[in-house]
């Protein structure tokens, strides 16, 4: 399936015939300068490259969540680059999450090693100036919907986090130096200096 999208007009929202896991993969490996997700629906959507700083930003927010897994020892830690298959048929790639170990074991052990069918227990999304701010609050929505108990929606632009909690209306805390993690991931704490400053000035 070749073509071509001037970078004007991403992200965008294609149809596409239905995929198995294996068929999505190799799609995805025959454009590796584009990034791919699909809607529960099959639409394909289709997104330019992250940006630098989001791509520094992503990196901060995934090396303090991936450090404190990794002290912590219940769950595993997952970047952007991680594609999942939600309960709803929606493939997914969170910017930053985090699913328990128990979870991934209740998996069929010959599916471990493709794309995980289930949402993670915590998602972050970081919003770039590429974004449509809508489409990521659809997507957080979908997240607690198929599972997740918590989500943070991070606006570096604005300094906010709007928390999503599941059955609770979206909190959004705004000019907050940190963000404590609490339900499935309480105890990890989420330093935003360098999100909200990735070079550090």
């Amino acid at each position: 399936m070749a073509f071509v999208i001037d970078d004007a007009f991403l992200p965008a929202t294609l149809t596409a015939p239905p995929m198995t896991d294996e068929e999505f993969a190799r799609f995805c490996a025959e454009h590796p300068d584009l990034f791919f997700e699909m809607t529960a629906e099959g639409e394909l959507i289709v997104m330019p490259p992250t940006y630098s700083c989001t791509g520094l930003q992503n990196s901060e927010i995934d090396w303090q969540l991936r450090t404190w897994a990794k002290n912590d020892g219940r769950g595993v830690a997952s970047d952007s680059s991680t594609g999942f298959v939600l309960p709803n048929g929606a493939r997914r790639s969170p910017d930053a999450s985090w699913t328990l170990k128990s979870r991934i074991a209740q998996l069929n052990p010959a599916s471990r090693s493709g794309f995980w069918h289930l949402c993670p227990d915590f998602v972050i999304e970081l919003q770039s100036s590429s974004d449509r701010p809508r489409r990521l609050r659809d997507k957080m929505r979908e997240y607690l919907a198929n599972g997740a108990q918590l989500g943070w929606l991070i606006d570096p632009a604005h300094r906010s986090v709007a928390i999503y909690r599941k059955d609770a209306k979206v909190e959004t805390r705004t000019d907050v130096h940190s963000i404590a993690g609490e339900g499935p991931v309480a105890g990890f704490e989420l330093d935003l200096a360098l999100v909200w400053n990735p070079l550090g000035e």
